[in-house]
């Protein structure tokens, strides 16, 4: 019974990642706002999320195993490069999240982001980047894939894109293509460390890495920004990503990189139409038409990862 429950249980869990990653999306865009730098917002979140993530595991002795391990299959170099750098892809996407989301909201960025994570996530599938290895790209998940393109496309009905820049459009969809191929190395290293934990420490780590030097550059170049917002949620972008992080590398093995991403995309599309709708702004989609984008991806994930059984007959 578990075993059979443990699908509908995964995409649950993915539907949550989708929703913790639009609420983050919208406290590093407030954070980015209130600082005038959106890549500093994305330092100040992944560092404090890599603090987190540091006492977690070595409180637990499960953890602390983890990173022993880590640390020998470094040193050993069995565990190769490119599988540490999973972070780049997450700094990335905050640092979008602090540039796009004050002007743009959450659920427009959400709409390129989606584009990006769903479509990445099939090829990844096909080409075997996840843990689960190669994924069969049926028809059953092309279409579901198809939907939840077809969810975007209806979020972008209307006229209120016409004043945006393009490339806040552009960004959010090579966010989203980098979180895919992130979420499915996050996956290998937590299978090859055997902990969740190390390969959300990595993941922090090298995304704290990348925007402190980018940060540091930014400061240089255009000055130092205001002073520290007082708000305390404002900082809480980098626990929340802690949260969503070490889910997908446990749950991407259960669902492959293309269904984590579809149940990502209804937890991202109904989470942005409830925070928009609470904090709006300019260029967000009526409530009503974000309402039926959401609709139309939930139908995706449900073609793509509900096991349709055939009658016997």
């Amino acid at each position: 019974m578990s075993h059979r429950r443990s699908p509908g249980i995964a995409v649950l869990g993915a539907v949550l990642i989708g929703a913790l990653t639009a609420l983050q999306a919208r406290v590093n865009g407030s954070l980015g706002g209130e600082l005038g730098d959106g890549v500093l917002a994305g330092g100040v979140s992944f560092g404090s999320g890599l603090v987190v993530v540091l006492i977690i595991a070595a409180a637990l002795p499960a953890g602390r195993a983890g990173l022993a391990r880590l640390v020998a299959g470094v040193r050993e170099r069995s565990i190769p490069a490119w599988m540490l750098w999973g972070g780049a892809a997450g700094a990335f996407t905050v640092a979008c999240q602090g540039l796009a989301v004050p002007t743009i909201g959450v659920a427009l960025f959400t709409v390129g982001f989606v584009a990006g994570q769903t479509t990445g996530g099939l090829l990844l599938d096909r080409f075997g980047h996840g843990p689960a290895g190669v994924v069969p790209v049926t028809v059953r998940r092309v279409v579901g894939a198809l939907l939840a393109l077809a969810g975007v496309a209806v979020s972008l009905a209307g006229d209120r894109v016409g004043g945006i820049p393009v490339w806040m459009l552009v960004v959010p969809v090579i966010a989203g293509a980098g979180v895919a191929w992130q979420q499915g190395t996050n996956g290998r290293l937590r299978l090859r460390v055997q902990s969740p934990l190390a390969a959300t420490v990595v993941n922090f780590a090298g995304g704290t890495a990348v925007l402190i030097v980018a940060a540091l550059v930014h400061i240089a170049v255009v000055g130092a920004p205001r002073a520290l917002p007082a708000d305390p949620w404002l900082y809480l972008g980098g626990a929340i990503g802690v949260v969503y992080i070490f889910l997908s590398s446990v749950i991407v093995q259960r669902t492959g990189v293309l269904v984590l991403g579809l149940g990502s995309v209804v937890g991202l599309l109904t989470t942005s139409v409830i925070l928009d709708a609470i904090w709006p702004a300019p260029a967000a989609p009526p409530v009503a038409v974000a309402v039926i984008a959401a609709a139309v991806a939930i139908s995706g994930v449900v073609v793509a990862a509900v096991p349709w059984r055939r009658r016997a007959g």
